[in-house]
């Protein structure tokens, strides 16, 4: 393989644009946040957030080819962000990436945002070994995966009402921590004594391995109705006693999918991978079961164009080609 590819992430409220040489070589890996925008707003709103995408695709286009030392004429494809996420946000990216591809003559590739976040793994570092078990962690998903490789997946267990990194902000904001809430909780939690408290877990009526976190969302809620907090130890406590039950939550379902399969490493991807806590958790599973962990760095494990770019170069390079009448999906499985 040798290949260019310059890639584009719009699907939510990260403008980024990337270039990645033969798929996994980052060159450039260019992000514009808009935390601060919506921050005010506690919350992403899609109006702003598409307008925010306009306006910053171009100079970041122009960013990456700085940093990547290259130009439009080195490019021998261009990847693109087509599904899930905000209609408006993600029309911004795909239109822009199309006008790329017929403008340079271009193949395109149309990425899946969640089987990307499961590509970032293999970025600038050794290939994966299969079969693996594939875990996503994000503010939109919680779901578990058996991939036998790229493109062939199955899926385990998914959320059915909140995935994982959006109980992080609801409960953030019942707390009154603001937003982004993952990060602030993380913090409050590792200031904590209390490392083994947990809320009651969530079963499945059905005995399926889903996650359900709504459950927990109302737990906090009325355990700060039952006991306010008072000052910062209360504070840290709730937050350590609300991360246990996520961390056990993952851990004991992707434990159940380890033991019902034969894999060879565990994929983690999302930006509830940065989490050093449930890093740390998986990590000691993988370890008792003598597989490989492989988690991207928290650059990677955010929305990022690099993972969107390296896995649109895969694609093409196994001939998966994306024509000028692909249209954004908001809602999609890959699987």
């Amino acid at each position: 393989m040798n290949s260019l590819v310059l890639g584009i992430e719009s699907s939510c409220d990260e403008t980024a644009v990337a270039v990645v040489r033969n798929a996994t070589q980052v060159l450039a890996n260019e992000v514009s946040s808009q935390v601060d925008t919506h921050r005010r707003y506690g919350g992403v709103v899609p109006e702003v957030a598409s307008r925010q995408h306009l306006e910053s695709l171009p100079f970041l286009v122009e960013a990456a080819f700085q940093k990547a030392g290259v130009g439009y004429g080195d490019l021998t494809g261009i990847a693109v962000t087509a599904a899930p996420g905000l209609i408006g946000a993600l029309l911004v990216g795909l239109s822009a990436a199309k006008g790329l591809a017929f403008r340079l003559d271009l193949p395109l590739a149309a990425v899946h945002h969640i089987e990307a976040h499961l590509y970032a793994a293999q970025l600038d570092t050794e290939p994966i070994v299969f079969p693996a078990l594939g875990l996503v962690v994000s503010g939109g998903h919680t779901e578990i995966y058996d991939i036998q490789d790229w493109g062939k997946y199955r899926l385990l267990a998914s959320t059915r009402d909140d995935a994982a990194g959006e109980a992080f902000d609801k409960v953030a904001k019942l707390m009154g921590l603001g937003y982004p809430g993952g990060p602030m909780i993380e913090k409050l939690a590792k200031l904590s004594p209390d490392k083994k408290s947990h809320f009651t877990r969530a079963r499945m009526s059905d005995g399926t391995q889903d996650f359900s976190f709504s459950g927990l969302k109302t737990a906090v809620s009325l355990e700060l109705q039952k006991n306010p907090v008072q000052n910062e130890t209360d504070q840290r406590n709730l937050a350590a006693k609300f991360q246990n039950t996520v961390l056990l939550e993952i851990g004991s379902r992707v434990q159940n999918a380890l033991e019902a399969g034969t894999y060879k490493s565990l994929i983690v991807g999302g930006g509830v991978a940065c989490n050093q806590a449930l890093r740390d958790h998986l990590g000691k599973m993988t370890g008792s079961f003598g597989i490989d962990l492989r988690v991207p760095p928290p650059k990677y494990c955010s929305d990022n164009a690099a993972m969107i770019a390296g896995l649109g170069a895969y694609q093409l390079s196994q001939g998966k080609r994306a024509d000028l009448s692909t249209t954004a999906i908001p809602r999609a499985a890959f699987y």
